[in-house]
Order: structure tokens, then C-alpha cells, then sequence
């Protein structure tokens, strides 16, 4: 078990709950409403995920992340199909098998050095469709922002949207972080998914200030015919639902989200400046969110985490992950960043 006793820079999931958000589950906590999703609080937040997105977008709660991607795969795929993804998606490395197993599908991984894909990546592997010895490419799915920490632009997401309806795919989006996108893009939640072409979207909230809880996103009616049944199947209908939906509800009111996940990219372009021109660390991706991938000397690392936790992202190149959250301090920057500046100077002394 890992003990974190002070400011923690290794996910913005380590972060707390918003105090709006812990205010409005507490709120919630009054007497007894129909459960799963029937009661007039989770039907106010579909409301308003309507009114940002669009009054025919169907929402379903979920628990969490992995839970979304699944449900919201399994919307726009059957068991002989295969998925496209870079292969640092998330669905990819870190969800266990989770989306094969429930989707059936096999994922098709693209190489990605700053965690986006292209169409040119995709073309060769339609190739295959129509052959039944094949499992046919029916999706892509995307993450915005990207494991790496990079932002699609809205016209790099309607070339691949453009790209799949042309050929009979759906696009899903992992949107785990999707705030955080498009506060760094500067524009509004629906422009960069349902306005280019997205079908699916996994919307993310634990990251960016709720409690627990996500959810999916349809945009075209006919793919959620059977949404309720699959989420239900995949053990992601949570009974008192009231819970995640007032959550979420918070963080569409008065741009919570906004000012959540702008704070969390602010506090990161903070530390970017504070460590950039230090010796002997090289920021490997262009820093758009809340996320910096840094290379560091790896005898550095042991003595940075003594204080302040955070993950190794890469242990063979020494490239560690260091994340910034909605409830991220600067004074907590300034001294993360002064003990980097002392660890690399002492070091390169006993050398």
C-alpha cells in the first residue's frame, strides 16, 4: 500500500471531492426516491447534459471509467468486429481486458509517439472488410484528451469521424479528461464531439473534482435502442443514482467544469515554466492539459517522491508522469519545483 501524506502529483483521481459536489450528494440524502435513475434528480442532470449537448443525446450514468468505455463500445459493436485505437489507449493498456471481454471485439492498435492516430494510420486495415475470416473494423475509438496528454483539435477529430462514416465505422471517445481538453482548446464541450461527428462519448467526471461517476453520451438515438440493457448487464446501473447524477448536474451549472479543469491545466503550464531549463530534464510531450511527461534522471526520482508521490510512466527511459488537479495549490508547485531544482543540483555535485 502506498501512503500519501502530502500533496500528491500522480493522478488527478488522488485529488478530493469539489465542496459543491460534496454539497449537492449531501443535499441529495433526503428521504426515500424511486431508485435506478426514476427519480427527478437524475432526470434534472439529463436535463442539463440536454441542454449542453443537444435534446435527442441519450445519457446513461455509470460507476466509472472502464464502465463507460465498455458500456459506450458495446453500443456500436458486435463480437466479430474489431476496435481501432492508439496504443496508448487506455482501453488498450489499462482496462484489464475489460472492453474484449465484454465487447468481444479485438482491438487493432496503432502506433502513436504522441498518443493521437491518424487516418492515414487506419485506411490498410479496412482492407479487410467483407472478409469473414476477419474481424471487421466497425469502430474507432479516441481519447481527448490523450493518454499522453495531448489535445485532438476539432478538425483532426472530423477527418477521423468524416473517415469512419464514410467507410460504415462509429467513433467513440474516451473522454475521461475531456474537460480538461476543452478548456485548454479554449471552446465548448459539444464542439468537440457531437458537433465533429462523435457518436459515443465516454464523459468524464471523477477526474475533475466528483466523488465517482461517468457517463455515456449518445448522439444518435437509433445506437441507444439497447443502452439500458447493456448497462444493466454490465453491472454499471447503479441503484441510487440520484448520487452520481446530482454530481454531475454541479458540474454543468455555472461552468464548474470549466473552472475545474482550467485551474488543473493553469497549475501544469505553472510547473512546465518553473522546471523548463533545469539540467537534465526534457519534457517529452507538448504540455495542453494537465499532464507532463517528463524525463529524469533516474536517481533523482527516489529522492522527489519522498515528498511529493507520483508514477514512473516509462522505468526502461526514466519518463515519469507528473499530473495537477482541480484542487492543486501553487505554493505546492513552487515547492515541488524548488526540491526538483535542489535533488538534480545535489546529485550532478556527487557526480
Amino acid at each position: 500500500m502506498i501512503q500519501i501524506t502530502g500533496p500528491s502529483f500522480a493522478s488527478d483521481n488522488n485529488s478530493g471531492v469539489h465542496p459543491k459536489v460534496m454539497e449537492a450528494i449531501f443535499n441529495a440524502n433526503r428521504g426515500h426516491v424511486v431508485a435506478y435513475g426514476d427519480d427527478p434528480y437524475t432526470q434534472s442532470a439529463i436535463g442539463k447534459f440536454k441542454e449542453v449537448f443537444g435534446e435527442d443525446t441519450e445519457i446513461f450514468f455509470v460507476y466509472n471509467g472502464t464502465g463507460a468505455n465498455v458500456v459506450g463500445l458495446q453500443a456500436i459493436t458486435s463480437s466479430f468486429n474489431a476496435i481501432i485505437c492508439a496504443n496508448t489507449a487506455h482501453i488498450n493498456e489499462d482496462e484489464c481486458g475489460a472492453p474484449e471481454k465484454h465487447t468481444g471485439c479485438k482491438l487493432l492498435t496503432l502506433p502513436s509517439p504522441d498518443g493521437k492516430i491518424r487516418v492515414e494510420q487506419m485506411e490498410h486495415l479496412l482492407h479487410v472488410i467483407g472478409n469473414e475470416h476477419h474481424a471487421q473494423p466497425c469502430a474507432i475509438s479516441i481519447t481527448q484528451a490523450t493518454e499522453l496528454g495531448t489535445v485532438y483539435k476539432p478538425e483532426e477529430i472530423l477527418a477521423i469521424t468524416q473517415f469512419a462514416h464514410r467507410h460504415g465505422l462509429r467513433v467513440h471517445v474516451d473522454g475521461a479528461r475531456i474537460c480538461n481538453a476543452a478548456a485548454s482548446l479554449g471552446i465548448g464541450l459539444r464542439e468537440i464531439t457531437r458537433d465533429v461527428g462523435i457518436d459515443v462519448l465516454s464523459f468524464g467526471g471523477t477526474k475533475n473534482g466528483l466523488m465517482f461517476g461517468e457517463a455515456v453520451l449518445v448522439f444518435d438515438p437509433a445506437l441507444a435502442r439497447n443502452m439500458r440493457y447493456i448497462r444493466k448487464q454490465t453491472t454499471q446501473l447503479a441503484s441510487k443514482m440520484r448520487f452520481t447524477a446530482v454530481q454531475f448536474e454541479t458540474l454543468l451549472t455555472d461552468d464548474l467544469w470549466l473552472e475545474n479543469a482550467g485551474h488543473a491545466n493553469k497549475m501544469a503550464r505553472i510547473l512546465e515554466k518553473e522546471i523548463r531549463g533545469i539540467p537534465s530534464l526534457e519534457i517529452t510531450q507538448e504540455v495542453e492539459i494537465n499532464a507532463l511527461f517528463v524525463k529524469v534522471p533516474k536517481e533523482v526520482i527516489p529522492k522527489l517522491r519522498e515528498e511529493f508521490f507520483f508514477y514512473v510512466w516509462d522505468e526502461e527511459n526514466s519518463i515519469v508522469r507528473w499530473m495537477t488537479s482541480f484542487d492543486t495549490k501553487e505554493e505546492d508547485i513552487r515547492a515541488f519545483a524548488n526540491l526538483i531544482r535542489d535533488t538534480v543540483k545535489t546529485i550532478k555535485l556527487f557526480h
